[in-house]
């Protein structure tokens, strides 16, 4: 989509610092990070959030779920990680393109804000 950062981010027309990246989906750090360990999981295909997401591919959602929780494992040291969805302006969607946070490094607060 024109003007979407994740999508010229996964197109490679910008730089960021992505770790990983498959036919579906890249893991990148956080440029704001809210704790040590601060991971996004973006398709690469662009969904506006997770409702479109859900209703167009539900299984490549379970697939964006499911590395978040094995990146959560892998980074949290073994004591617990949050997975984050932000929808819309009231939920704290900052970019319309779907995207989860993976958050583990440090004790995290509830409510979160």
């Amino acid at each position: 989509m024109k003007g979407c950062i994740f999508c010229d981010i996964a197109a490679g027309k910008l730089d960021s610092e992505v770790l990983s990246k498959n036919e579906k989906f890249m893991v990148l750090k956080d440029v704001n990070p809210q704790a040590p360990v601060h991971l996004l999981v973006i398709p690469l295909k662009h969904y506006a959030n997770i409702q479109e997401a859900s209703n167009d591919n539900p299984s490549l959602v379970a697939q964006l779920l499911a590395e978040c929780a094995r990146l959560g494992t892998e980074m949290d040291g073994g004591k617990g990680f949050r997975i984050v969805i932000n929808t819309g302006s009231d939920g704290g969607q900052t970019v319309n393109h779907l995207h989860f946070h993976v958050l583990a490094g440090r004790a995290l607060q509830w409510p979160p804000g």
